[in-house]
Formats: structure tokens, sequence, C-alpha cells
């Protein structure tokens, strides 16, 4: 069932703004019931008559009321408050189901209002104290959303993906029929494809200094960790250029043949045949190179 459908099919008022919030209106759904909450005053005690009543003498607000009130302040897209709303049930109605389901949704409120330091704080210890819960998935998932919409750009540090990449693959291993798996494996591609980006911008660096084995390392890392990646075409010509330049031929030779059965009709194919045909060669494998032996993990 996708995530559109089920939205649909509660009825739910609470829009996701990304895309992730189907469970989270799920939630709202079963547990957001309509209540009427009289008020409750209480008497002021004689040391505090004219003041009004001590505030820390108060009874704490029923659970239904806070999450009501949570989901009212979701409804109008007041992320902030509404995880604070949450947040208050699982302070004030610990060990209770309210507060369990509350502390998903302060999550996913967390997430929306793209906090995502707390979106991780609060998943993480919903999937602590409910690993077993229907929604660990969902809360798993929270997490590696929140560090996957921080990636920054190939120049800068990519811990934040590694940690994408680790969270996701934990959905898609302890979970694989989940919903929240399928949504995870697109992640995935995205975050394993930054990661072969980073390694593809520190090779031409290299590359551009003329310093190959620099750059061989870097590409290896390409095409033995990320071959399934856009980059994987790039790397297999830059290991030509590499290896020829360093008159390693043989494993030029098989850079190009790997190149040329995977990507026939590439222009970094045509680009490496040239190369090594202007030295009076062909592209040939070597099926003992570490090029053959990488690629054949994904080709068979």
């Amino acid at each position: 069932m996708t995530l559109q459908k089920r939205v649909g099919e509660i009825g739910g008022s609470v829009k996701p703004a990304r895309g992730i919030g189907a469970r989270a209106i799920v939630l709202a759904a079963v547990m957001a019931i309509s209540l009427p909450l009289g008020a409750c005053s209480g008497m002021p005690s004689f040391g505090n008559l004219f003041a009004g009543p001590d505030p820390s003498s108060l009874p704490d607000e029923p659970a239904e009321k806070l999450y009501n009130e949570g989901i009212a302040l979701q409804n109008r897209r007041d992320w902030r408050r509404a995880a604070l709303k949450f947040m208050e049930i699982d302070r004030t109605h610990p060990y209770t189901e309210w507060a369990k389901r509350a502390l998903i949704m302060a999550a996913y409120s967390y997430y929306e209002s793209q906090d995502y330091e707390e979106t991780i704080n609060q998943a993480r210890r919903y999937i602590q104290l409910h690993p077993g819960s229907n929604d660990a998935a969902y809360a798993q998932y929270l997490m590696g959303a929140a560090q996957y919409d921080q990636i920054p750009d190939v120049q800068r540090d990519q811990a934040r993906t590694e940690r994408a990449l680790v969270i996701l693959e934990e959905v898609t291993r302890k979970w694989p029929q989940s919903e929240y798996a399928t949504a995870a494996r697109r992640k995935i591609e995205v975050a394993r494809d930054q990661l072969a980006g980073r390694e593809m911008s520190v090779a031409r660096y290299y590359l551009d200094r003329r310093q190959y084995a620099g750059a061989i390392n870097r590409y290896r890392t390409v095409i033995s960790q990320f071959q399934t990646t856009r980059h994987v075409e790039e790397a297999l010509a830059r290991l030509v250029e590499c290896y020829m330049a360093l008159g390693i031929v043989n494993e030029a030779q098989t850079a190009a043949a790997v190149l040329g059965h995977n990507f026939p009709d590439s222009q970094w194919y045509k680009d490496s045949y040239a190369l090594i045909q202007g030295q009076g060669l062909t592209p040939r494998e070597d099926t003992g190179s570490w090029i053959s032996r990488a690629m054949r993990r994904i080709t068979g």
C-alpha cells in the first residue's frame, strides 16, 4: 500500500510536508479522540488567595487532552509547538500507551519542523523503549531521513551521508517487507551515489596533479564499493588513463575491456579505446585483475 493511498483512506487532515508523514497520520487517526473536556478549576490556597493557584499544585492535564491539542497544532502546521505538546505527554504520563504514541508523533513533528537532531533523539528513544513495536520501523526510517536530509554536497565531509546509509540499511535489513524499506532503498541509492561522488572528486584532484597512485586508489574504491552508481563508468575510463600514464598496460587494457563490455555505447569507452589504440593496443580483459573480479560481483 502506498503512502498516499493510506493517507487518502484515513482521511486525515495532517498533510505530510515531504512524503514521510503517513505513519504519523495513521497514529493520529487511531489515537486522537474527541472528548468533552471540562475546565478544571482548583480553589487557591489561603496563602495564595489573590495570586491564583500555585502551578506546581495543579494536577497534570489528561493525556487525551494534550494529545488532541498536539494534533490540532499539527493540523495548523505548527510543528514545533506540536512536538512540545507531545513531549509534555511523555513527561507527565510516562509508561502509558499515550506516551508511547506521543513519542513517535513528537519525532515526526520535529522532523517536519526540520529540527533533525531532536528527530533523531526522539526516534532513537522510541526504538530503545519499544523495540518490538509495529512503529519501530517508522522510527528507524525517521532517523535515517533526518540524516539524509542533511547530506551536504560532495565537496564537503560526508559523515552524515555515511550515517544515513547505515541507518537506512538497517531499515531494509530488519523490516525488508515494510513500506519504509522501499522508501529507504531509494534513499540508499542516492546516498551511495553521493559517497561515490566524493571519491570521484578526490580522484580527479589527484589526477589533475598527475598523482596517479592516489587517483587509482580512489577510483578503485568506486569500482569495488559503488559498482551500481552512475560514477563507475567514468571511474573505469579514468583507470585506463592512469594505468597508461604509469605504463601498467595490462590493467589499462582490462579497464577498457570491462568498460566496453558494460557500456559499449559510452563516450567514455570510445575515448578509452582511442587511448589504447593510439599505443597500438586493444582492450583485453585479464580475468585475474582486481577490476575484473570487482565487476563480476555485479555482472556475474
